[in-house]
């Protein structure tokens, strides 16, 4: 039965809602048991790797053994295997197999940070603490801000081709590994010809958007953060190195100053790597 005979056999009889016959045949719902078939496989293999019965490093059964075992079509069983790696519980490799992967720890990305006095990069502040080393490439530019981004930064109509914020693409990474995208803009009305517009430049340079406003005289004094989660794009995961399908966690922010918005960004981490976690003092801005 290939490299995992023992595995085959078991999974072959306490598969839960499914029935299997001794030879290949439509795998019936049962039990009112309606999710696709490549989802139940998956739930299977996920628990045996969850219990630690395939630990980290084991080979996964083989596309033919799983159309072996559960009597699907090779389609079905791809998906199954697809779907644990995009998970990030299993990882493939050309011309070998699919492997059960290590998973990492998953670290604390404390948002909210500086209520607590602390000063610069909320980025490069968090790594410090968890001793890790922080460093980021960016992208900036200006550009006319688009409908979402006009409504966020409650900006006016621009005259025709008009510019009117800056743009700032971030990858940020932890010891040279990618581990978070961002993508900020900022009102060009409030930094436009100030020591503070280009946020990497100047004598403000990755002081953080807080730090910076507060140079030019537009202290953040509130702001909000919009959590969710979905399927990474392609492109964020070439940027971030993780596989087709991923998960990621989204943060929309807004940073407000004498309740006006003066910057927003889109956050983007892996969910396998981060815990977002929130707080402050009571009271405190």
């Amino acid at each position: 039965m290939g490299d995992h005979p023992s595995l085959i056999a078991r999974l072959s009889f306490p598969l839960p809602r499914l029935q299997l016959a001794t030879k290949p045949v439509k795998l019936v719902p049962v039990n009112e048991d309606e999710r696709p078939l490549y989802v139940r496989i998956a739930d299977e293999l996920r628990a045996r790797i969850v219990s630690g019965e395939l630990p980290a490093g084991a080979k996964l059964p083989s596309i033919p053994e799983i159309t072996r075992l559960f009597h699907v079509a090779d389609g079905t069983a791809r998906d199954a295997v697809r779907a644990l790696v995009a998970e990030g519980l299993a990882v493939a490799r050309p011309g070998s197999g699919t492997y059960v992967k290590a998973r990492p720890e998953l670290r604390r990305l404390v948002r909210a940070w500086y209520r607590g006095g602390r000063k610069g990069s909320p980025f490069a502040g968090e790594m410090e603490a968890q001793g890790r080393r922080a460093s980021w490439e960016y992208d900036s530019r200006t550009v006319q801000a688009p409908p979402e981004i006009r409504q966020r930064l409650s900006l006016p109509e621009p005259e025709g081709d008009a510019v009117d914020v800056l743009r700032t693409d971030y990858v940020f990474q932890a010891d040279d590994e990618p581990v978070m995208l961002s993508t900020s803009w900022e009102p060009l009305e409030l930094t436009r010809g100030t020591d503070v517009v280009m946020p990497e430049e100047g004598p403000h340079a990755g002081r953080g958007v807080a730090d910076r406003l507060l140079a030019i005289g537009h202290p953040v004094d509130d702001w909000s953060e919009t959590v969710g989660a979905r399927v990474a794009t392609g492109e964020e995961c070439a940027k971030l190195g993780r596989a087709a399908g991923s998960v990621v966690l989204t943060i929309e922010r807004v940073y407000e100053s004498r309740q006006r918005p003066v910057e927003t960004a889109d956050i983007v981490v892996p969910a396998d790597l981060f815990l977002l976690v929130y707080g402050g003092r009571m009271g405190s801005r």
